[in-house]
C-alpha cells in the first residue's frame, strides 16, 4: 500500500508541475542577487523568495496544490486551505505547505535551497534541487 506522503508527492508532480518550475525559476532569480552562489544572509533567502512567488502569482496558487496532495492521500481538510501559516510559509528551504489531518501532519516542502550548517559558523543558503523531481519532498508523520 503506498502512504500518504507519496500519494501526496505524486499528485503534486503529476497535477501541478507548472507551479512547481515556477517556484524553481523564482529561486534561481533570487540566487542570481547574491553575488555568489551561496550567503550567509537568511533575509536573502525566504523574504525575497516569498515575494517573488507573490509577484508571478505562484503564492496564492500554494494552498491549491496542498488541498489536492490531501485529496490525494484520501483525507481531507477541516477548512479550505490559505497563503499563510500554518498552511503556506516561506522558509529558507523553500515553500512549505502543511495540513493537519486525522491520523497525523502532511508536510509538503518545494525545496529549492540548501542550508549548510558548520559549528561555529553561520549557516550557508545555496541554491538547491533545480527539477520538480528533484525539489518536490513529502512527509506524513
Amino acid at each position: 500500500m503506498t502512504g500518504p506522503a507519496t500519494l501526496a508527492r505524486e499528485r503534486v508532480l503529476e497535477s501541478h508541475s507548472r507551479t512547481v518550475e515556477t517556484v524553481l525559476r523564482c529561486a534561481d532569480a533570487v540566487a542570481e542577487t547574491w553575488g555568489d552562489d551561496w550567503t550567509t544572509d537568511p533575509a536573502a533567502v525566504a523574504g525575497p523568495l516569498r515575494a517573488g512567488l507573490e509577484s508571478a502569482g505562484a503564492w496564492t496558487r500554494l494552498p491549491d496544490v496542498l488541498a489536492d496532495a490531501v485529496r490525494a492521500t484520501g483525507e481531507s481538510l477541516s477548512a479550505p486551505p490559505v497563503a499563510a501559516p500554518p498552511y503556506v510559509t516561506a522558509t529558507s528551504r523553500g515553500p512549505v505547505l502543511r495540513a493537519t489531518l486525522a491520523d497525523g501532519r502532511l508536510v509538503v516542502l518545494l525545496q529549492t535551497f540548501e542550508v549548510e550548517r558548520t559549528r561555529g559558523t553561520r549557516p550557508r543558503y545555496r541554491r538547491g534541487p533545480t527539477t520538480p523531481a528533484d525539489a518536490v519532498r513529502a512527509t506524513f508523520k
